[in-house]
């Protein structure tokens, strides 16, 4: 037991230890501690290596550095070998009760519990403790399965948690951590890169290959073959690439269906659907559904999917033509999730509307282009804007060099200040 709690002195903010902060993502901080000094459990969710770990430690940093005491504080990342012996929750309480016992900590006790997803019956631990009236706990939880918000959790909470989606780096953070000004030619670098913090800790392009590739392979494996007993890996892999190199164009599960049993694949319908399902749930991919304008309702059938890091396309499937602009619709989308928007694919008559971003009273209508070099291209891309018969914002994104004014209320935004626009407007 006292080897165990070594474990726990090893990756504490205890006796003067600071574990690594990473860069410090001020946006998701300001939002999360925004919810702090309640019984909420707070809950972050996200693919693998975006960076939930850091947020959890930059928000026990950000406690210290305003009173509370390290020793207030109990951090445990299941990620970690040396917590290969916490099994099922039971086995976390015992931890947890060695800790209060040698620590004795005075007032509110956080509990930081990363990864918590892989100890059997976590959710009863959890919900154990933030109802427990005899003491004083405060918990944050992360997970990289959307399904752990779906499960027992939910049933057992009702309505006491709130969560919080992590991304990899925005475009704002980019230039940050790598210091360049924010234009058209620091942009079509982030395009053409990735946004998962670790990336920008790699000396080299073929470094960053093989940790991409390790990251998928890892997600696939442990979130996904390992979970759901898959039969087929080599299938749940195809149907990512093919996911990965058609994103931002519109698809049905038929289409991929009939496209792997012409590549000599064996399967069918409902085996894709779950695979695409299981992708999903880890955060790798996300689908954007049809939405109806007119109807205001969403439309069943195909859909659009979008790479939750474009880092998958640049460095592991470089062969298959992806234009620019298809690249630029993806950041859009990543961006309108990072602000809290619900995002669809709009449908009027004989016309797409690349996103429709709905956020409580709130709607964005938002069109992308590569370029609005001539009058053709732009009378085009204007159209589908300007037959939507109401008063929310419109907005065009582009790779211009020049910002164009506006156009019968149509906002042109340059791709490197969308995001700030998008905040502008909708705050």
């Amino acid at each position: 037991m006292e080897e165990n709690f070594k474990s726990l002195e090893k990756f504490n903010f205890w006796n003067g230890n600071v574990p690594q902060q990473g860069f410090l993502r001020i946006a998701y901080l300001d939002n999360i501690l925004g919810f702090s000094n309640n019984k909420l459990v707070k809950v972050l969710v996200g693919q693998r290596r975006t960076g939930k770990s850091y947020i959890l430690r930059q928000i026990a940093n950000n406690l210290i550095k305003n009173g509370i005491l390290p020793t207030q504080i109990f951090y445990l990342n299941k990620e970690f070998i040396d917590f290969d012996f916490v099994k099922t929750y039971q086995d976390l309480e015992i931890l947890i009760q060695l800790y209060l016992k040698n620590l004795n900590p005075n007032g509110k006790v956080y509990l930081f519990l990363d990864e918590i997803q892989s100890i059997e019956g976590w959710e009863r631990l959890v919900n154990s403790y933030s109802q427990d009236f005899t003491a004083n706990y405060e918990i944050y939880i992360s997970g990289s399965n959307s399904k752990m918000l779906s499960g027992e959790l939910a049933t057992l909470l009702s309505g006491r948690y709130v969560s919080f989606e992590i991304f990899p780096f925005s475009f704002k953070e980019y230039t940050g951590i790598t210091r360049q000004e924010a234009n058209k030619s620091s942009y079509i670098n982030y395009m053409q890169s990735g946004g998962l913090p670790e990336l920008f800790e790699l000396p080299n392009e073929e470094t960053k290959r093989h940790y991409i590739s390790s990251v998928k392979d890892t997600v696939l494996l442990r979130d996904i073959i390992q979970r759901h007993a898959i039969k087929d890996p080599k299938l749940l892999e195809d149907v990512f690439v093919y996911l990965v190199n058609n994103a931002s164009n519109m698809m049905s599960i038929n289409n991929i269906t009939n496209y792997l049993k012409s590549s000599g694949r064996k399967t069918t319908f409902d085996t894709i659907a779950n695979y695409i399902g299981y992708i999903e749930d880890t955060f790798l991919i996300h689908k954007a559904e049809r939405f109806d304008i007119k109807g205001k309702d969403t439309i069943a059938g195909n859909a659009k999917y979008y790479c939750n890091d474009l880092a998958y396309k640049n460095y592991l499937y470089k062969g298959f033509g992806y234009g620019i602009g298809y690249q630029l619709e993806n950041l859009v989308y990543l961006a309108l999730r990072r602000l809290n928007f619900d995002v669809y694919v709009g449908v009027i008559p004989n016309k797409e509307v690349d996103f429709v971003a709905k956020k409580g009273d709130q709607t964005l209508y938002i069109q992308c282009a590569y370029l609005l070099h001539d009058e053709t291209t732009l009378n085009r891309e204007y159209a589908s804007l300007e037959a939507i018969n109401d008063n929310y914002p419109k907005i065009i994104v582009s790779l211009d060099d020049v910002s164009l004014p506006q156009k019968n209320g149509i906002i042109h935004a340059q791709a490197w200040e969308f995001e700030d626009l998008a905040i502008r407007i909708s705050t």
